[in-house]
């Protein structure tokens, strides 16, 4: 279908990661398409935090993500559908549900910046009263 082919340039990602997060502990994520191959179900743990859902599917000439954060709430962003190989792919706030007011603490972008086929790097940034707090997962495949 159109959706699974505006995916192609994410399968790269299905299977196991583990790398740390920028506050030096262990982060886990795995991805695994779902819906026929129209989505792609990212579940990352940082730590030992709770564990957080994301899932991408596209939208038109767009990729889109919905977070299930463990904040409560689950803010959604877009970003430009890829094409071929992927190097960097920027994710901006689109909305979000349960999000008590624009200045409460929710994730309002990522950036996914690939090294290879086996090593690459999130950047979360949480949005807590205006101010951008960045948190960074290097990730590599678990072999």
């Amino acid at each position: 279908s159109k959706g699974s082919a505006g995916l192609d340039p994410l399968k790269f990602l299905v299977g196991d990661w583990q790398g740390k997060g920028s506050d030096g502990k262990s982060v886990q994520a795995s991805y695994q398409f779902t819906s026929g191959g129209t989505s792609l179900l990212e579940t990352i743990t940082p730590g030992q935090e709770p564990s957080m859902t994301t899932l991408y599917h596209v939208d038109g000439r767009h990729l889109m993500l919905t977070h299930y954060c463990s904040l409560g709430n689950q803010p959604r962003m877009i970003a430009d559908l890829p094409r071929g190989e992927v190097k960097s792919l920027r994710f901006a706030f689109l909305d979000a549900t349960n999000l008590e007011s624009p200045t409460a603490p929710h994730m309002h972008k990522v950036t996914f910046t690939v090294q290879d086929k086996d090593h690459f790097t999130q950047e979360w940034v949480l949005s807590k009263d205006g101010k951008d707090m960045p948190h960074v997962f290097t990730l590599q495949r678990k072999k």
